[in-house]
């Protein structure tokens, strides 16, 4: 437990800069340089993954379970959430698509939807833990980028059709891959045999 809170509060911390300490970033940005800045970001930010990933293996092991097992259609709400975050993870890359265009902020708004389909469909501490504080971290980190925004009268060139397309295909593709095969992989579940 203990390895997962350190690790979500690295990993989350430093991404929380911009939502709670903007004016100290980018002072520290002009005092250090950009790639400094970056390859320290970067460090603190794997090392924080690193930890969050072995805290959730480790916390699993001995899952501390607190509600009953969830009906299975939370499995295929949770699959359909899913299937929308890596659509929105795609539109946040592929540039000149719609998705972006309309939402500003498709990343964002891909781990809140990827992190609120963990916590209908699980239900242990660690479940709680790590998603819990994802969705948390995303909720304001969204609030503060759209108040950058406003700030900044930031103007989204319009997406093209063709380009948003390409981004749903990419989405689900991806989706599709790690829903059928690299989750079970990389995370020792298979969530598509409990839909």
């Amino acid at each position: 437990m203990v390895t997962l809170a350190l690790g979500l509060m690295l990993f989350l911390g430093v991404h929380s800069l911009r939502v709670f300490a903007e004016p100290w970033r980018a002072a520290t940005i002009a005092a250090v340089g950009e790639k400094p800045w970056k390859g320290v970001f970067s460090l603190v930010s794997l090392a924080g993954f690193v930890l969050i990933v072995v805290g959730f293996r480790l916390f699993r092991e001995s899952p501390v379970v607190l509600w009953p097992q969830p009906p299975v259609w939370t499995h295929h709400v949770a699959a359909l959430l899913v299937l929308v975050a890596f659509v929105l993870l795609a539109a946040a890359y592929v540039p000149g698509n719609e998705i972006r265009a309309r939402l500003h902020h498709p990343m964002v708004l891909g781990v809140q939807a990827w992190a609120l389909a963990h916590l209908i469909a699980n239900n242990t501490l660690a479940d709680a833990m790590l998603f819990g504080a994802f969705l948390a971290w995303s909720v304001l980190d969204l609030r503060s980028a759209r108040r950058r925004d406003r700030a900044a009268h930031t103007v989204y060139p319009p997406g093209r059709r063709s380009r948003t397309v390409l981004t749903v295909v990419i989405g689900v593709l991806a989706w599709a891959v790690f829903a059928f095969w690299l989750h079970r992989v990389l995370i020792g579940v298979a969530p598509m045999h409990t839909v």
